[in-house]
């Protein structure tokens, strides 16, 4: 008996053709990057390194794009960002131990962000595999033990016929959601050694579809349906399932509010009269959402930010859509639904019935007023000014990538995304470091936009090598460097809690200069001038350096009572 799907598997003449005769000259590394091309990888990040050296050897023989970074974290964050932009997975070659390692954090990040980060590492020859001391070069006695808790799956290679199933199954793995990063290692002589192996042409990696329960999604609808306060809090997970439009015609069905977290900014739209944007550092956002009697979180964990600070108790129901199965109900009892944002989304469209507004909007706009007139009364002019200039500043459909600094603790809650997935930073994992090569590999991504980057001048001095990559590819990435002398958020914590700072002040570069020495134009702004100056930079080609001495503070706690 003849199945339809047998016929698939039969070599087209030209397959077979290719199959018999493979070109001379391949190795292990043309394994890899035949397989990343047969999945639609088209760029790749990363560094070389000594074990490595089969894989960027095989690039020479490829059509893939290589973005080479200077250090492997920052190389991760790269691939972080191209990953959030354009959904694919993205491809990151490493090296083993030192190099496979230094990429720990930026995987962390990916991680906690749910990226789809494809990390290729290489390891020492197979002779020396085992767990003993042998005395190579970067020899860790199991190097994949310091992955397992970072990536969302590690896939061993050992042989070559290993090396396409292994990739394409980490491939799967890493955009099935919940998106992530995964890791991939091949030791060194499996990646040299010439294969009579033929090229690899066909592959199937679709990612498994996290399809909702339908028993859940019917008494999710019903709750909606029947409460008279619903709210609803996006995360992330509507982000990178595309799945904005969906939520906001949901919201608007229910006439319930939306507030998005930092990492689901853009999820729905800032001045829409049913948005309370992201104000979830504020106690009276956190008053509004403990009244909700059903409260629907899509896609998020609500974790220690999202819930500020672990103070949110809320008193409805709470229906949580979650795509990481270990986020369901780990923070607050609900009815949790085990799905992917768009598909839940979808349903719940597809079952709840219509709600008349009864006061939402205006609800909205009166807690919105409230948090307004708290900032105002702590004169925080300065902050709101510089915030506001960025934002004119940048083009509504241009991506920005924030640092772990004081200014991108206000854009969490205080700065319009003006679109979906245009608005990230490294709030996941919350690692330094992270806006400026994150911005490259969104520039990578996309080169026909502007990308903002802003850092700090502490989180700048870990990624100071990137104006070279920015330089070497033309990346068009203008970075924002609000130099106070410090770790400035750090200094501020630190005040609150001891009455003075420690460990916190640092001697910086002149960065002007510095950026000018790579090629790089620069230039010293004021807040008076930040928008100009901010505006012509992302308006010219290539990379740009835009330093703005000042000394920023944060709003008042506002979970503390």
């Amino acid at each position: 008996m003849t199945h339809d799907h047998d016929l698939v598997l039969r070599p087209t003449a030209a397959q077979t053709e290719a199959a018999l005769n493979p070109p001379p000259g391949r190795n292990g590394g043309d394994l890899v990057v035949e397989t990343l091309a047969g999945l639609g990888a088209t760029t790749v990040f990363g560094l070389p390194g000594q074990h490595a050296l089969g894989m960027f050897d095989a690039l020479r023989r490829s059509d893939l794009r290589y973005v080479g970074l200077r250090v492997e974290n920052n190389a991760g964050f790269a691939a972080d960002a191209y990953g959030r932009i354009t959904g694919e997975a993205a491809p990151l070659l490493l090296s083993t131990g030192p190099g496979a390692l230094t990429s720990l954090a930026a995987l962390q990040e990916a991680r906690a962000a749910s990226a789809p980060v494809l990390a290729i590492s290489s390891q020492i020859p197979t002779a020396g595999l085992g767990g003993g001391r042998h005395g190579y070069l970067h020899e860790l006695p199991d190097q994949a033990a310091s992955f397992r808790g970072v990536v969302k799956s590690v896939h061993m290679v050992r042989t070559q016929s290993q090396i396409p199933s292994a990739i394409a199954e980490a491939w799967q793995s890493a955009l099935t959601a919940p998106h992530g990063p995964v890791w991939v290692e091949i030791p060194q002589d499996v990646l040299l050694d010439p294969t009579s192996l033929p090229m690899v042409t066909g592959l199937d990696a679709t990612p498994e579809e996290l399809v909702p329960r339908p028993e859940l999604t019917a008494v999710a609808a019903d709750l909606l349906s029947k409460a008279s306060r619903p709210a609803i809090i996006a995360g992330g997970g509507v982000v990178r399932a595309d799945a904005s439009k969906k939520l906001r015609r949901l919201a608007e069905r229910l006439q319930a509010p939306v507030v998005t977290t930092f990492g689901g900014k853009g999820a729905f739209p800032w001045e829409h009269p049913l948005s309370l944007q992201s104000w979830l550092e504020d106690r009276h956002m956190t008053d509004f959402l403990e009244d909700a009697d059903v409260l629907l979180v899509v896609g998020s964990g609500l974790g220690e930010l999202s819930s500020n600070y672990h103070t949110f108790k809320p008193r409805g129901r709470v229906i949580q859509i979650e795509a990481d199965l270990g986020k369901l109900e780990s923070n607050h009892p609900a009815l949790g639904i085990h799905a992917d944002a768009r598909l839940a989304l979808q349903a719940l469209l597809e079952t709840v019935a219509d709600r008349e507004d009864t006061g939402a909007r205006e609800r909205v706009r009166e807690v919105l007023g409230r948090i307004a007139d708290r900032i105002a009364a702590q004169e925080l002019t300065l902050e709101q000014q510089v915030l506001a200039s960025v934002r004119r500043a940048l083009p509504s459909d241009s991506p920005s990538f924030w640092d772990m600094t004081i200014l991108a603790y206000w854009a969490w809650s205080a700065f319009d995304p003006k679109a979906p997935n245009t608005m990230h930073s490294a709030q996941g994992a919350g690692g330094l470091g992270y806006g400026f090569p994150a911005a490259l590999g969104a520039a990578a991504a996309d080169p026909t936009r502007p990308v903002l980057a802003v850092s700090g001048d502490g989180g700048a001095l870990y990624s100071i090598a990137e104006l070279a990559t920015a330089r070497q590819y033309d990346l068009p990435v203008t970075w924002l460097i609000v130099d106070d002398g410090g770790y400035g958020i750090l200094r501020e914590y630190m005040t609150d809690a001891f009455g003075q700072a420690t460990a916190t002040e640092l001697t910086r570069p002149d960065y002007v200069a510095l950026a000018e020495s790579f090629g790089v134009p620069g230039v010293r702004t004021t807040p008076e001038t930040l928008e100009q100056d901010l505006a012509k930079a992302l308006a010219s080609p290539g990379p740009s350096v835009v330093v703005l001495p000042a000394v920023l503070r944060m709003f008042a706690p506002t979970h503390l009572g």
